[in-house]
C-alpha cells in the first residue's frame, strides 16, 4: 500500500449540500432560508444580545461597583499552616504549593497572622500583614517580601 493509494472507508465522507442549485434538489429557490424575514436576508444576522427589541438582559440587570483590571489577586497562606514545616527551613513559593497550601506557585501570595507559629523558619513571600510580620520575628524566624507583578 502507497500513500497514493490510500482511500477513507466507502460512506464515510459526505459532500456539502449546494445550496439554490435548483428546486428539484430539495434545496433550490430559499436556499433553505424559508420565505421572507430578517435570517432570509443577506447579512441578516441578528447581533449577540439582541431579544427582539426587548430591553436586552445585559441593560435590565443593575450596575453596581467597579473591578479594576490591575487588581492583585492574593493567594492566603495563614500562620497557623506553616507548622508543618521543619525548623531552620526556607519556605517560599514553591515550598508552599508542594505542600498543598497554594492553588500555584505563580500568583502572589500573602501571610496572614490567623494561628500561632512554633517553628523558627524564614519566610518568603509576596506580602505579610503587620501582625504576621511581627508573630514571624517573635518565634526567631525571618521574613522576606518579593515584588510582585502588576
Amino acid at each position: 500500500m502507497k500513500l497514493n493509494e490510500i482511500k477513507s472507508a466507502d460512506g464515510s465522507r459526505k459532500a456539502n449540500k449546494r445550496k439554490g442549485q435548483g428546486i428539484a434538489t430539495g434545496n433550490g429557490k430559499t436556499g433553505g432560508r424559508g420565505h421572507k424575514g430578517q435570517k432570509s436576508r443577506t447579512g441578516g444576522k441578528v447581533a449577540r444580545g439582541f431579544e427582539g427589541g426587548q430591553m436586552p438582559l445585559y441593560r435590565r440587570v443593575p450596575k453596581r461597583g467597579f473591578t479594576p483590571r490591575t487588581r492583585n489577586e492574593f493567594q492566603v497562606v495563614n500562620l497557623g499552616d506553616l507548622n508543618g514545616f521543619d525548623n531552620g527551613v526556607t519556605v517560599d513559593a514553591a515550598a508552599l504549593y508542594e505542600a498543598g497550601l497554594v492553588r500555584n506557585a505563580v500568583d502572589p501570595i500573602k501571610l496572614l497572622a490567623k494561628g500561632e507559629l512554633s517553628k523558627k523558619i524564614s519566610v518568603s513571600v509576596s506580602a505579610a500583614s503587620a501582625s504576621a510580620t511581627a508573630a514571624v520575628t517573635a518565634a526567631g524566624g525571618t521574613l522576606s517580601l518579593t515584588a510582585t507583578e502588576g
